[in-house]
Formats: C-alpha cells, sequence, structure tokens
C-alpha cells in the first residue's frame, strides 16, 4: 500500500516554520503512517519590508500566495497565524481548524536599565508594527513616540539598539514559540493593550471538498479557542477590519461562558471605544457582529470612515 504524503504551505519565516513544523509533527504522532512535507511559499508581506503594514493596505497579505498555491493543488493544507487570516475564503477553501491558543497577550522587551513598562519617561520609544498597539499605548501614554519597526522577532529585538527604542511590543505567543521568553520584560495585561484578532492561535485552511484531507486534520481544531476566534472574527467582519485599522477584539471561554471584548480606536488613541459582552460559546459569531454594531452606534463608525477615506458605514444620530 502506498504511503500517504500530506504537503503543507507556509511562509518562510522563523517563526511560520515553527508553527508548521509543529503541525507536522503532531500529524505524524497521530497518523503514524503519515508523510508529511513542508512547502516554502513566498508572500506580499514577506516581500514588502520597508513600508509598515499599515500603509500597504489590502487584505490577505501573508496568505494570497499559499492559498493559489492550494487551489492549484500544489499543496494540501496551509498553516497560519490566525492573526493574519481575512474572514473571507476564495471558493472552494475554508478555515478547517483552530488549534488551542498560547498565551495571547502583548509583551514589552525593554531597554537595558528598564525594570517596569510603567516607568518608561515621557517621551518614550516605543517600536511596533500594529496601529491597534499605536492605539492603545497613546491612548494610555500619549506621550510615547510611536516607531514603526517590521522584520522577524530577533530583527525586532535589535533594534532597541539599532534605532534607540525604549521598548518594543511584541506577541507573547512568538516569544514563547520561538525560545526568546528569557527576553519578556512584562507582559501588558489584556485592558492595556487588546489582542489582535485570533492573536495566539494557529488556523489551518484546506480544501473543502477534500474530505480524505479534513478527516487526518480535524483533531487539531480546539472548541473553546474556535468558539473565542470567531467571535473576535465576527467583530473584524462587521468592521471590515484589516492591517490599516486600530481594531482588537479578545474572547476568552471559562466555566461555559464567552467572555468577548472589543475595541475601536484613532490612529492617535485620542478617540477609544471598548465593550464587552458575556454569552454562550455558540453564539460567538452573531453575539461579535451584535458587539460591533454596538460599538459603530457609540461612534466607531464616525472614526472607521474617517480612516477609510469613504463613507464606508452610515452614521446615524447616535453616531455624531
Amino acid at each position: 500500500m502506498e504511503k500517504m504524503t500530506l504537503r503543507i504551505g507556509t511562509r518562510a519565516s522563523q517563526l511560520a516554520l515553527w508553527q508548521a513544523n509543529w503541525v507536522k509533527s503532531e500529524l505524524e504522532k497521530k497518523h503514524p503512517g503519515l508523510e508529511v512535507t513542508l512547502t516554502k511559499i513566498k508572500t506580499q508581506g514577506d516581500k514588502i519590508l520597508d513600508v509598515p503594514l499599515a500603509m500597504v493596505g489590502g487584505k490577505g497579505l501573508f496568505v494570497k500566495e499559499i492559498e493559489e498555491a492550494m487551489l492549484r493543488g500544489e499543496i494540501d493544507i496551509a498553516v497560519h497565524s490566525m492573526k493574519d487570516v481575512p474572514t473571507f475564503f476564495p471558493e472552494g477553501l475554508a478555515l478547517r481548524c483552530i488549534t488551542e491558543r498560547e498565551d495571547p497577550r502583548d509583551i514589552v522587551v525593554l531597554r537595558p536599565g528598564f525594570k517596569s513598562f510603567r516607568d518608561l519617561p515621557q517621551g518614550a520609544r516605543i517600536g511596533t508594527s500594529s496601529l491597534r498597539r499605536k492605539a492603545m499605548l497613546l491612548h494610555l501614554r500619549p506621550d510615547f513616540q510611536m516607531v514603526d519597526i517590521r522584520g522577524n522577532v530577533e530583527t525586532r529585538i535589535r533594534k532597541l539598539t539599532e534605532d534607540n527604542l525604549d521598548a518594543v511590543v511584541l506577541a507573547a505567543a512568538g516569544m514563547h514559540r520561538l525560545g526568546f521568553t528569557g527576553q519578556i520584560g512584562e507582559y501588558l495585561p489584556t485592558d492595556v493593550s487588546l489582542p489582535a484578532i485570533g492573536q495566539g492561535a494557529l488556523g489551518i485552511e484546506s480544501r473543502i471538498a477534500d474530505t480524505e484531507v479534513n478527516a487526518l486534520i480535524d483533531f487539531f481544531n480546539h472548541p473553546e479557542t474556535a468558539a473565542a476566534v470567531k467571535g473576535e472574527r465576527a467583530v473584524l467582519r462587521r468592521l471590515e477590519g484589516g492591517c490599516q485599522v486600530p481594531i482588537g477584539a479578545y474572547g476568552e471561554v471559562k466555566d461555559g461562558q464567552l467572555t468577548l471584548t472589543g475595541v475601536v480606536a484613532s490612529v492617535d488613541g485620542a478617540r477609544f471605544l471598548k465593550k464587552t459582552v458575556v454569552c454562550k460559546p455558540e453564539d460567538s459569531e452573531k453575539v461579535g457582529i451584535s458587539l460591533a454594531d454596538d460599538l459603530i452606534i457609540q461612534g466607531a463608525g464616525k472614526i472607521l470612515n474617517e480612516v477609510y477615506k469613504h463613507e464606508t458605514f452610515n452614521v446615524g444620530r447616535e453616531d455624531v
């Protein structure tokens, strides 16, 4: 009997390869007769490294080329960081699994000499490529100078010295996965820096019709994480958000209840809207859309129309 081979499509970054290799290892443990290979694919987001993500715009910067390879039959599944996955998929493809979440929080790596994020001096220089992080931190500390940085985890940490920064903000999950936990200066509470949508979870995308492959990978799906992330993505989908918009959402299932929080802010953090709801995990997508609608009524529609530079949302009297 011929040995079955399953081909994983992945970006070639250090973190993406760690994630794909973890999926490969788990598949081989679960299915001892399965041969799993990796196919490295360069995406548009990997090619454009000298421009802030917010200026590149568009959705699917880190997945489009991988999805095209799957549609051509060159790979069988794709492993993505959930925070990079658009809310809509090409015809024939779907997000099959969402894995159990790593630590979803943001962290700071501090310049030597600083012991605490809260002790950073007036006008401290903070490195990040995320508009969400910029808006959240400027809301907390309007005096911060936010500096755009791109690159892998090691590159961003190195920029502390190279760009004379006082702190760099990164995702805890990537630091843990790549073995940089010892360099974490501080974990930021979610009420200080609400995580990116899907942060810490991996998504496995496949062809809808490929029942044999889907049966092999279904064990990766983690119901509690999936419910939380689907609620977060419903907020994003309703607000039509991408890398160019300061939107955050975070859900957590505890004792059979999902607590879901959404944030929309202006880029400078001056206008800041936040709402938290509690619901059943199975209602996460419906409640995520409702939460987003409430934020629009509170004023998010006006903020987003300014960011998008066109009337995406009908702004009612409550939104003036």
